[in-house]
């Protein structure tokens, strides 16, 4: 078995090590070192094991999560990261005060922020600071994992009043096209 340059145990992307039979998920084969990144890897190895036509996950597709008061999640790339990447960048933010259901709730703090590729709508990465960051961020992990587009998203119904609108207030922004804002 061997190890990678940071000191963990070095996989392909199906998590076989270079022994024979022997597999690494988790925090053995490197960070970040989430549960829920080391659960979707336990699952991956397990169906590729069984022969199942699994997709290997890029790391960009973690949620990053912090359960703190406000919560942060986000997922994909920053803004830099993003153009440091060579993409030309359209960026949306939107603030919770701007929310019914987060200033309803008594949380108007935080925001959304969305970056997008100018040339194809490529979700590239969001952040959300606030109330149910954390939970938020699967919308966009999932919209990631679909490749879906600014348009996309903005198209995409979501219901009155929730927190979730900001994901599509701040797609809209992104495009010029703000509606409650």
């Amino acid at each position: 078995m061997e190890l990678d340059d940071t000191g963990h145990i070095a996989t392909d992307e199906f998590y076989r090590t270079g022994a024979d039979g022997l597999y690494a998920i988790g925090d053995v084969s490197g960070a970040p070192w989430l549960a829920h990144k080391a659960s979707h890897e336990g699952i991956l190895c397990v169906e590729k094991i069984a022969d199942k036509d699994v997709r290997p996950f890029s790391m960009l597709d973690v949620p990053a999560c912090t359960y703190c008061q406000p919560q942060i999640a986000s997922v994909g790339h920053t803004e830099a990261e993003a153009e440091e990447e060579g993409y030309d960048i359209k960026v949306g933010k939107f603030p919770f005060q701007a929310n019914g259901k987060a200033v309803g709730a008594g949380h108007p703090e935080g925001f959304v922020k969305m970056i997008y590729d100018e040339k194809y709508g490529e979700l590239l990465g969001a952040h959300i600071i606030g109330h149910n960051a954390t939970e938020m961020i699967a919308e966009v992990v999932s919209a990631r994992t679909l490749e879906t587009t600014g348009h996309e998203i903005m198209e995409s119904m979501h219901p009155h009043p929730t927190l979730s609108e900001a994901v599509m207030e701040a797609s809209r922004v992104a495009y010029g096209e703000p509606i409650n804002i």
